[in-house]
């Protein structure tokens, strides 16, 4: 958990600078640190996605776990938890588009800072050895998006360390249990499928090519591996 801790708190950090400071900052310069973090995002999920073994694994997980992602409404979902957020901090605040920034903030800050396999594979090897180098890593690149997304975003971006300790928490504490059913294979295509997700993210919240409903895609983290397992099972390979 120490790992998580540090990330929470880098996020906490970079997203209180981003807030305060985020007038003084030109909105060409925020444009482009965004669009940075976007191509970066893209291409750290691009180098994620090749390390898979058979594409075809991670396709059917992200294809099965958009429709599942859509039947149970994830993205309105995560869109409620944050109008929810916002109404319990900024209670008098009728204005709607506030309401929105703040929402769209703890939403994409949210899924970026989560979904990554940095997020995944650093939780899993804090729980199990108490290595958390790599999420110290992930830390410090979260904090600096945090300046950037909040200064422009507002302080919803703040709000997804709520997001990324229950999270990452959860995992880093269930990995010994989990870790016996896990192989490096599952693992493997878990990551390569977060690579995909990561790509939808930099596409529709930092580069804004296309709206994509992300948060739809959330359901392939898990049915990914229940994909290798059954393979590994039932077909042997």
């Amino acid at each position: 958990m120490i790992g998580t801790l540090i990330n929470v708190g880098t996020i906490i950090l970079g997203s209180l600078i981003g807030f305060l400071i985020g007038s003084r900052l030109s909105d060409r310069l925020r444009n482009t640190i965004i669009a940075g973090l976007g191509l970066f995002t893209f291409g750290y999920g691009l180098m994620s996605f090749l390390d898979t073994t058979n594409p075809l694994i991670p396709l059917g997980g992200l294809l099965i776990g958009a429709l599942l992602g859509e039947w149970w409404r994830i993205e309105e979902g995560l869109e409620k938890i944050g109008i929810m957020l916002r109404r319990a901090v900024i209670r008098h605040d009728t204005d709607e588009g506030q309401q929105h920034k703040f929402v769209e903030g703890f939403v994409t800050a949210s899924l970026i800072f989560v979904i990554g396999p940095m997020a995944i594979l650093g939780s899993i090897q804090d729980g199990l050895t108490g290595d958390f180098e790599m999420l110290v890593i992930k830390a410090i690149l979260d904090g600096f998006a945090s300046i950037a997304f909040a200064s422009s975003l507002g302080i919803g971006v703040a709000f997804s360390a709520i997001s990324v300790i229950v999270y990452q928490g959860a995992i880093s504490m269930l990995s010994g249990f989990f870790s016996q059913y896990f192989s490096e294979f599952m693992i493997l295509e878990m990551t390569a499928v977060g690579g995909l997700v990561l790509m939808a993210i930099a596409l529709s919240s930092l580069l804004s090519i296309k709206k994509i409903r992300t948060g739809s895609f959330l359901p392939a983290l898990l049915l990914t591996p229940l994909i290798v397992l059954f393979l590994e099972k039932v077909l042997g390979m």
